[in-house]
């Protein structure tokens, strides 16, 4: 295996961005091209970023290039066919989601992939904000016992009123399916993360803003293989208590036999033992850059170094559809 120090990026939207300035900042990784057809969008790239190379054809760039890594941050209804494109001329395509627009273009992609002998990996990065990380590594020491219960309530208030969503992500307006498609994929990843595989989903979904196509408010309750309970409860429209309302997006608590975490909307992490009524702070490292604690910059390192070591990632697409499989059973239970 070659040592993976190329990477293109298609897409400088608003999250390719993101990508963007995450590769750039490896000092082992060279970002040597990005394929963008917005001239205005690639143009303020090609100058923040020195030797970048732009085009505006994605096979064309692979062609020039030939890096070792393509990064693909396009919309979802783009995915599938860039996947088959590319597969014959690369071997390893990080892909953002949603995931090939759902759960039959993910699974196509996947076929496409293993026929050509390329490793494909989707970019799920709200497991890797280190809220999350040290939360996992804190039940592993032990910190709240055998867990009973974890609930996510999802407050970001940027869904009310007609014009929600359009200074960042517009498209969003225009979804069929929104809450659990876009947004709480991530959340249904991350609860397999920090609890285990889900074993069966029950949902209540709705729309509250009569300016968007799809769903904006929803329970969803989850029961684990280990037998631990999930409540995903998601309202876009209301907000919670933060500085920033989008860098945890809300509030979470994971109980147990031997304690409560909690997660606030600083990004603090509380533990409360069993039978106190004292929440003591754990403090932990993480860096505050552009969105969601620099989870795309770790998103993107922890994919490099599983391929590096001839490893499949985390989110590894055969198993990220796992999540997928799961957002056709909610939408089915609604």
């Amino acid at each position: 295996m070659s040592d993976l120090s190329t990477v293109a990026v298609i897409g400088a939207g608003y999250f390719g961005a993101f990508h963007l300035d995450a590769w750039s900042r490896m000092e082992d990784v060279t970002l040597t091209g990005l394929c963008e057809r917005d001239a205005g969008r690639a143009a303020t790239m090609q100058a923040e970023h020195t030797g970048l190379q732009c085009h505006d054809d994605a096979v064309a760039m692979i062609e020039a290039l030939r890096p070792d890594i393509v990064d693909i941050t396009t919309p979802p209804a783009t995915h599938l066919d860039l996947i088959r494109a590319l597969a014959p001329h690369v071997k390893h395509i990080i892909c953002q989601k949603p995931f090939c627009g759902g759960l039959d273009g993910a699974r196509e992609a996947l076929a496409v992939a293993a026929a050509q002998g390329c490793r494909l990996a989707v970019h799920e990065n709200v497991r890797y904000q280190p809220w999350y990380r040290e939360a996992g590594r804190l039940m592993q020491a032990g910190a709240i016992g055998e867990p009973y219960q974890i609930t996510f309530r999802l407050r970001p208030g940027d869904g009310q009123g007609p014009d929600a969503y359009l200074e960042r992500q517009p498209y969003f307006q225009t979804m069929p399916r929104f809450l659990v498609h876009e947004t709480a994929i991530h959340w249904i990843d991350t609860f397999r993360y920090l609890m285990g595989e889900v074993r069966d989903v029950s949902a209540h979904l709705r729309r509250l803003n009569p300016a968007i196509a799809g769903e904006d408010a929803g329970l969803i309750l989850f029961d684990f293989e280990s037998g631990a309970r999930g409540i995903f409860d998601g309202n876009r429209l209301s907000d919670h208590a933060a500085t920033n309302r989008r860098l945890t997006m809300g509030e979470m608590w994971i109980e147990g036999s031997g304690g409560t975490l909690r997660l606030d909307g600083e990004a603090r992490l509380w533990l409360r033992p069993f039978g106190s009524n004292e929440e003591v702070a754990q403090p932990f490292a993480w860096r505050d850059h552009l969105f969601g604690g620099d989870c795309v910059y770790l998103t993107s390192r922890a994919t490099l170094e599983a391929w590096r070591r001839g490893e499949e990632p985390e989110t590894a697409a055969g198993r990220y559809i796992r999540n997928q499989e799961i957002v056709e059973a909610i939408y089915a239970a609604r």
